[in-house]
């Protein structure tokens, strides 16, 4: 029963984290029913179980597989995802093998989180700290860091590692600090209008 009663816990932590974010969400019922997102997150969650069992991994894969069919998000059973994860409309994200994800992170649509190496056994996906945005489109690719309370804009394309507290926008990513410390992320929006695109 313990299992039962931490499962539904952190289904409950989802679907709040999910209600936080999405503007458009009226009810946990329809985040629940209506977020391939979520729904690819919740997958992902049992796979990555599976996928630590003597065994489990071909069937984890296999697995994945259906899913990123179903919804749309490619989340490989091997990643490492924290806590309040949540995916805004899902469609084409990809979170690679060796992909370590913080907690309170929210990705768009189109994210890839990817390697740059073809070396088998080697870490080669970004590591992301704990409350990251990540924008519609972008890339982030290699073994790199990116620190906590990033924001990274919509088409970016990331291949170096990223200070906490920064900004990341364009192709190669240029990185700025907001002008205040405490500078609210929506307002960042409208400094910095890359965010957005």
């Amino acid at each position: 029963m313990p299992f039962i009663r931490a499962a539904r816990a952190r289904i409950r932590e989802d679907l709040d984290a999910a209600m936080l974010r999405d503007p458009a969400a009226e009810t946990r019922a329809d985040v629940a029913v209506n977020s391939p997102g979520l729904h690819a997150i919740w997958a992902y969650r049992g796979l990555h179980r599976l996928w630590q069992r003597p065994g489990g991994r071909p069937a984890a894969r296999a697995l994945s597989t259906l899913v990123r069919s179903v919804t749309g998000v490619e989340i490989h059973p091997g990643a490492q995802i924290g806590r309040r994860f949540f995916i805004d409309h899902g469609m084409g994200v990809v979170i690679g093998a060796t992909a370590v994800v913080g907690d309170d992170v929210m990705l768009y649509h189109g994210v890839t989180l990817g390697g740059r190496s073809l070396a088998r056994g080697t870490k080669r996906h970004p590591t992301v700290g704990d409350r990251v945005t990540i924008g519609a489109g972008a890339r982030v690719l290699g073994n790199i860091e990116i620190g906590d309370d990033v924001q990274i804009g919509a088409n970016s394309v990331v291949v170096k590692p990223i200070p906490a507290g920064a900004v990341a926008t364009g192709i190669p990513a240029t990185v700025r600090f907001p002008a205040r410390r405490d500078e609210d992320p929506y307002d960042a929006l409208f400094a910095e209008p890359a965010l957005f695109i």
